[in-house]
């Protein structure tokens, strides 16, 4: 049996993978729902929320804004057209501050990503909106660590494909670190990479999914709980 080829390049997702994101998110949406209150009951809110995002999905893309666009859609349509411009106005408030909340990074990525970056070639890819992406980055400051950054429109096997091509890599020597099995761990599995999953404590629901069955794919998944284990599994790798 061949040894596995070592690793040369290392994919990072960026949020809730490097920093946090989802609980933005999740307090955006409490508010939300409040406001909605005297119409609605939260899951009913939720629900027709999410349906509306992916709905609105291959036209807004990711991101607060497209949240913030859908939220104000479903607003309207919730309530029947009833919903005051002081009350979107509450909506827009609300996507203003998620876009200048502070980049908070997650336990181990300041120290783990400069470390790692001295032994390899670190990449970032991330999906969502480009200003927003390249606002948290630099925020971060963990961008002079990476040699490449994709800020993507979709995370699937055909845009890791050509994201490989563009920089030349080869996937047998990619191993991708993230928090969603659907858009950081199942494509690269697809395309003979090796992954890392960092679960975060919340999942969107449109990134859930189920972990490798197949053998020869569960072979090359690895799951952590802190980006602080990954230098020792790196080095049993």
């Amino acid at each position: 049996m061949h040894s596995p080829a070592p690793v040369t390049t290392l994919g990072f997702d960026a949020d809730d993978t490097l920093w946090h994101n989802e609980s933005i998110f999740e307090e955006a949406h409490r508010r939300y729902c409040g406001l909605l209150s005297r119409w609605h009951d939260t899951e009913t809110v939720e629900r027709t929320l999410f349906a509306t995002e992916m709905r609105n999905l291959e036209l807004f893309g990711y991101g607060i804004k497209s949240h913030a666009l859908s939220s104000i859609e479903t607003a309207i349509a919730m309530t029947q057209g009833q919903i005051s411009s002081e009350e979107i106005r509450a909506i827009v408030d609300l996507a203003k501050g998620m876009l200048a909340h502070p980049v908070e990074l997650l336990e181990g990525a300041a120290e783990v990503v400069p470390a790692l970056a001295r032994r390899y070639r670190l990449v970032l890819l991330t999906k969502g909106d480009l200003r927003d992406q390249e606002r948290k980055l630099r925020k971060s400051g963990l961008e002079p660590h990476f040699a490449q950054v994709e800020i993507l429109s979709e995370k699937d096997t055909s845009i890791y494909q050509r994201v490989f091509a563009r920089h030349g890599i080869a996937p047998e020597q990619f191993l991708m670190v993230g928090n969603s099995l659907k858009s950081d761990i199942l494509p690269v599995l697809d395309l003979g990479g090796r992954a890392v999953y960092v679960p975060y404590r919340i999942t969107w629901q449109a990134e859930r999914a189920e972990p490798p069955k197949d053998p020869a794919q569960a072979s090359r998944f690895f799951q952590i709980q802190s980006l602080r284990e990954l230098p020792d599994l790196l080095a049993r790798l």
